[in-house]
């Protein structure tokens, strides 16, 4: 059986409150829907001050979602590590940890938006050093015993449901992430698809005696949506689809690596690209993937197509590939 992933990124353009406050709270009982018919993982993200109203809280978010099913993962993919308080984040993790009996995933990255490292008046030269501090404080707060932070000695408490602590996976597209990760021992999760990156984290693995393993995405990893009549949803609805992939873009530089990278400019374009696909249920189960991203709220989109799209696939494409 494959992996299974409902994505959500909360995206939706000029956004009122009451329409965000649907759209959020439609987000939780799609997650405990999906979680009722067997879907492996809900993914969220983080980003700030996006005027499309993008995710800023992932933890807040997952939370909810945790409160609302019994089964399902969460992976936030990615925390901006040095964003974030390194003992306040500690707290978070341990204690969402144990509200899901371990079932929370969380991929750190540095981000590569310098505006967000502006609105928390963060440095953004120094964001790999305060990465590196993110992450050894984060392995040692969950330990539960006294340690040395920035010159005085500090304990954290409680600690958390995993053992010996939280899944927590090193983000990245670059040699000094993946040697990152090996240096502490933890997961490398490689961006995009970039064997060569994989290999040389497993050759920094042997170097610094440590031991670890990567999740990379596949070589082709599409956003799906799934609809009975593809034709008519890419022209009633590739308008969404093409906001995220515009934001996106112009958001990444040439150096950034990313599974979800698109130079398209129109619905057209996007369409034959093939990086977000609009499938009918059969053509889903063709596709013969290891991995389906679904994601229905993609952009903005109405959420009772969302929902269209949510229980065609989970009534029609998953006891297929079950069978």
């Amino acid at each position: 059986m494959p992996v299974t992933v409902v994505r959500f990124n909360l995206v939706e353009p000029d956004a009122t409150p009451a329409s965000l406050a649907a759209r959020y709270q439609a987000a939780v009982r799609m997650a405990a829907y999906a979680d009722e018919h067997g879907i492996t993982t809900v993914q969220t993200e983080e980003h700030h001050g996006a005027e499309n109203n993008w995710v800023p809280s992932p933890f807040a978010f997952a939370a909810a979602v945790f409160g609302a099913t019994r089964r399902i993962a969460v992976t936030v993919s990615a925390i901006i590590g040095p964003l974030h308080d390194p003992l306040r984040l500690a707290e978070e993790i341990a204690v969402l940890d144990l509200l899901s009996g371990g079932r929370l995933v969380t991929v750190a990255g540095i981000g590569y938006r310098p505006e967000e490292y502006a609105l928390f008046d963060v440095d953004w030269k120094q964001r790999g050093r305060i990465q590196d501090e993110l992450l050894e404080t984060l392995l040692k707060a969950w330990t539960g015993e006294e340690f040395g932070y920035r010159g005085r000695t500090v304990r954290i408490t409680p600690r958390p449901f995993t053992d010996p602590h939280p899944l927590l996976l090193v983000g990245g597209s670059s040699k000094a992430a993946a040697r990152r990760a090996a240096r502490l021992g933890l997961p490398f999760f490689p961006s995009a698809h970039l064997p060569e990156l994989e290999a040389y984290y497993k050759e920094r693995l042997v170097e610094y005696g440590t031991e670890g393993w990567t999740m990379m995405p596949a070589a082709e990893t599409p956003l799906l949506h799934v609809a009975e009549d593809p034709d008519r949803t890419w022209a009633e609805y590739g308008g969404h689809f093409l906001h995220e992939a515009r934001t996106y873009a112009s958001w990444q530089s040439g150096d950034i690596r990313s599974a979800v990278k698109s130079g398209a400019t129109t619905v057209e374009e996007l369409r034959a690209e093939g990086v977000y696909r609009i499938v009918t249920p059969q053509e889903c189960v063709a596709l013969g993937s290891d991995t389906y991203v679904l994601h229905p709220l993609s952009g903005g989109m109405p959420v009772e197509e969302g929902w269209r799209s949510l229980r065609l696939f989970a009534e029609e494409v998953l006891p297929a590939l079950a069978g």
